[in-house]
């Protein structure tokens, strides 16, 4: 996110800095799609193939609860309460993943009404962005340790640690998912991660919405520039939350709902051989009784089971996607609707590119002064446009709408150019 042992476990950040995979290998995951376009998962932190689903990560379908556990230090008094800290997220992140799961997933947060007390100043953990194993270990040992009488962790397959923001040693730079290499025992269950939340009153906008994603086993799409300078969001800009979540169009990638069960098989189309293939996407954000937008700014209803991902394989490890983007739930704001294509690769780690988005406009950029990232918010190949993907000669024609408001499309495989 950029802003992103106990005696029995040893923990280590979930981020692009440490992609070091826990997954157990592809022996130990279980079977997910058979699509010939499926690719297969790899041993990549958060590798985007979706063949598999590793059994390490918690599957985001049904309802799932969440505890909230609130945390103070001897060195601050709070001047918030776990009530509107539990405000500033929910029932946003809530939200978030109901509309983009199409109502699939449910996020139920069970906040504590009250502060726990950690026995060592906020200043003693040395809270940061590249937080050190030791200090990180210190935290999560003595956070678990006045949580356990108050919190059966066999409940909850989301744990939310969330700091006193006031507190003079909390960074909101901090905030990130930690890993536990080995899973923590606890009431009878395994513990393998944890949201540590250093967030200001109020916090970034869908920043626990991002973390959680990784909690699902979803990548960063940012790129951190090595010397921490320059520009986060030039691979996705706007166009996924793992992204940013500040983005104006951050509902998930279609590739992302497909690795998290929320597309059923008849919605990828996989598009094979030479031949120009005709279909219709509908647009990202239409659930079944969801409205989407459609043209000529009339709302129509009745989308929500149509093919809504469009992808071409382009090596044995990479493909194209193709999908509908538009300016309703959670892309509202979104600069322009249109054919977004991205570039997937399954064996980049989280935080180096498995996804890039491939600029239609590639010498124009669109809402500066909102936008994450202006040269990728006109991305998307618009209404009667064609485009060809550069090296890959894939081209595109966004043919039409329909009077639903889904998109024609025209996919020509195999060009060259």
């Amino acid at each position: 996110m950029p802003k992103l042992r106990s005696t029995a476990a040893v923990f280590t950040t979930m981020s692009a800095l440490a992609a070091t995979s826990i997954l157990s290998g592809q022996s130990a995951a279980e079977p997910f799609s058979t699509a010939p376009c499926a690719l297969p998962r790899t041993e990549a932190h958060h590798s985007e193939g979706v063949d598999t689903w590793s059994p390490a990560y918690t599957r985001p379908t049904g309802a799932l609860d969440a505890v909230l556990v609130f945390l103070s230090f001897p060195d601050a008094a709070p001047r918030t309460t776990p009530a509107e800290l539990t405000a500033d997220h929910f029932p946003a992140t809530s939200r978030f993943y109901e509309q983009s799961s199409y109502g699939r997933f449910t996020l139920r947060p069970h906040p504590l009404k009250h502060w726990l007390r950690m026995p060592r100043p906020s200043t003693a953990y040395a809270m940061r962005r590249d937080w050190s194993a030791e200090d990180r270990a210190a935290y999560l040992r003595d956070a678990f340790a006045v949580a356990d009488e108050e919190v059966d962790f066999s409940r909850y397959p989301v744990v939310y640690f969330v700091a006193d923001p006031d507190a003079p040693g909390v960074d909101s730079d901090a905030t990130k998912v930690v890993n536990l290499d080995t899973p923590l025992r606890r009431d009878g269950t395994d513990v393998r991660r944890v949201v540590t939340v250093f967030e200001h009153h109020p916090p970034d906008r869908l920043v626990l919405a991002h973390e959680t994603g990784h909690v699902f086993d979803l990548p960063d799409l940012y790129h951190r520039p090595v010397d921490g300078k320059g520009d986060w969001d030039t691979y996705v800009g706007d166009w996924d939350l793992m992204g940013s979540q500040f983005g104006l169009s951050p509902d998930l990638f279609a590739w992302h709902k497909w690795r998290l069960g929320w597309l059923d098989p008849r919605q990828v189309v996989c598009v094979r051989g030479a031949a120009p293939a005709r279909l219709t996407l509908e647009p990202l954000e239409a659930g079944p009784g969801v409205p989407a937008q459609g043209t000529g700014g009339a709302s129509a209803f009745g989308l929500g089971h149509g093919v809504k991902l469009a992808v071409v394989r382009t090596g044995p490890d990479s493909a194209l996607a193709f999908e509908a983007r538009g300016t309703a739930g959670n892309d509202h704001a979104s600069c322009r609707q249109g054919i977004l294509v991205y570039r997937v690769r399954g064996g980049s780690v989280s935080g180096d590119g498995p996804v890039q988005v491939v600029d239609a406009h590639p010498r124009t950029e669109a809402c500066w002064e909102n936008s994450v990232y202006p040269p990728l918010a006109d991305a998307p190949v618009a209404l009667g446009e064609s485009f060809t993907v550069p090296r890959e000669g894939v081209r595109v024609e966004a043919e039409g709408r329909t009077a639903s408001g889904a998109w024609t499309v025209k996919i020509t495989p195999g060009l060259k150019g």
